[in-house]
């Protein structure tokens, strides 16, 4: 009987590293918790056709959204953990952390990281038929009219939903938040003049921007982005210290074979540095990153208290069940 098992033993010690070395022999998924058009929607797109490329297989955007980003996150953490299914992590999968009561996975336990892909920050973005064309001109109008001014967010407790909340907290005005299923949908509402304002993932709004359908105001971030150089921070333009960015990288389920892991990562990082890539990254108003495992670990264990201060601001922290 010992025999027996310890042959069992071998064989799956073996196993292991043989379905590493034949990796990948089909198509891989990569989970998008958002809708179509939205940045992360973007980014990963841009990132899997270089992947694909480099694995030999085709990497398959699926996009998940719903439950505030948690719909995609929770089939990613109870896929089998053999490569074929990927989450395209978001600042909501550290978000969910604090803002829920109680979540079916946990994005600390149940995922082995991958790559931090790329960084970038929001853009605050008007209708046309808002006079603003500052942010300081929009804090007035808002202090003016409380209420009057909406804005919308993919959905309560995102970071577009925090970035505005914040900038209502530290401007001391009132804005009604709209939230949608997807920064998508909002969009398309913002450009017809349901909603007035939004704090769009600067990847998401740059094109918009750009064909004039809505007013870029102010960068979010800590410094102007190199693709909207004539947009402000809102730090500088409005409200010393406000700061929020957003990230986009690579998660699988926790078990996933550490050779799988290596293979993963040494793709996702190559393609990160490709110059098409970071070509088409820059454009989006993203920063290509191309991080190790460890690194993007440590960055997911920062992000977390970061947004849990954000959401305390906001009132809606363990808020939404």
């Amino acid at each position: 009987m010992r025999l027996v098992i310890s042959s069992v033993a071998v064989v799956l010690a073996m196993s292991a590293p043989a379905a590493a070395q034949q990796y990948p022999a089909r198509a891989v998924r990569l989970i998008v918790a958002s809708s179509p058009g939205s940045g992360v929607d973007i980014v990963s797109r841009i990132v899997a056709q270089k992947v694909s490329a480099g694995l030999g297989q085709q990497v398959v955007v699926d996009n998940r959204a719903g439950a505030g980003a948690n719909l995609g996150a929770e089939i990613a953490a109870k896929s089998p953990p053999d490569g074929y299914t990927l989450l395209m992590g978001t600042p909501a999968h550290t978000i969910n952390v604090s803002l829920y009561s109680g979540l079916n996975y946990d994005v600390i336990r149940d995922f082995a990281p991958v790559s931090l892909v790329s960084t970038g920050q929001y853009v605050v973005i008007v209708h046309p038929s808002v006079p603003a064309r500052t942010a300081k001109e929009l804090i007035a109008i808002a202090k003016a009219k409380p209420g009057a001014l909406a804005f919308g967010s993919a959905g309560p407790g995102n970071s577009t939903h925090l970035a505005g909340e914040l900038f209502n907290s530290m401007a001391k005005i009132r804005m009604l938040h709209v939230p949608y299923r997807g920064s998508g949908p909002a969009l398309v509402d913002l450009q017809s003049g349901q909603i007035q304002v939004m704090f769009a993932n600067i990847t998401a709004g740059l094109p918009f921007i750009r064909n004039q359908r809505v007013r870029g105001l102010a960068v979010t971030g800590p410094k102007r982005s190199s693709q909207a150089p004539d947009l402000p921070t809102v730090a500088e333009a409005a409200i010393p210290g406000y700061a929020v960015t957003s990230f986009f990288g690579v998660l699988a389920p926790t078990g996933t074979p550490a050779a799988i892991v290596a293979r993963l990562n040494a793709e996702f990082v190559k393609a990160a540095h490709a110059p098409d890539v970071q070509a088409s990254l820059t454009n989006e108003g993203a920063e290509a990153i191309g991080s190790s495992p460890e690194e993007f670990a440590a960055y997911i264990r920062a992000e977390i208290p970061r947004w849990t201060a954000a959401v305390k601001t906001a009132g809606l922290q363990g808020q939404v069940k």
